[in-house]
């Protein structure tokens, strides 16, 4: 098990483990989204943990210039999960930005609250003009 530094090379292992988990993540996937997905990923920190060739897990950051490194995505192959890949995840990107804050944009607050980071404020939704014109089409 390798943990590696996205190149636009790996988008297609990457799109396979996403396509693996279900409708929950079709929004990176299908029509034009999956491009949208790739040009966010090339502006991103990604890691990406690779197992006999294969993507099996992967994080997404955006770096907020000194105010905190913000994930968006973690992603572990259900085949996969209870090996600590998540975790390792998570030391690598903090052991790439040690001086930096890392928050997590979480819809899964129980997994991190397992590894043992503190919940800290929420999310608020501001516009959902765009979201409710993409699930009309």
């Amino acid at each position: 098990m390798d943990i590696v530094q996205y190149v636009s090379q790996y988008e297609p292992l990457l799109h396979n483990l996403i396509v693996a988990q279900g409708e929950d993540w079709f929004d990176y996937t299908l029509g034009e989204n999956r491009q949208k997905y790739a040009n966010a990923l090339e502006k991103s920190i990604v890691y990406l943990v690779i197992q006999d060739g294969e993507c099996v897990g992967y994080v997404r950051c955006v770096n907020d210039f000194g105010y905190g490194i913000y994930i968006y995505d973690l992603l572990v192959h259900s085949k996969v999960r209870g090996n600590h890949l998540g975790k390792a995840l998570m030391d690598r990107v903090k052991q790439d930005y040690p001086n930096d804050i890392v928050y997590v944009m979480s819809d899964v607050d129980g997994y991190y609250q397992k590894l043992g980071y503190s919940l800290e404020g929420s999310i608020f939704v501001v516009t959902t003009d765009i979201r409710e014109q993409s699930e009309q089409k």
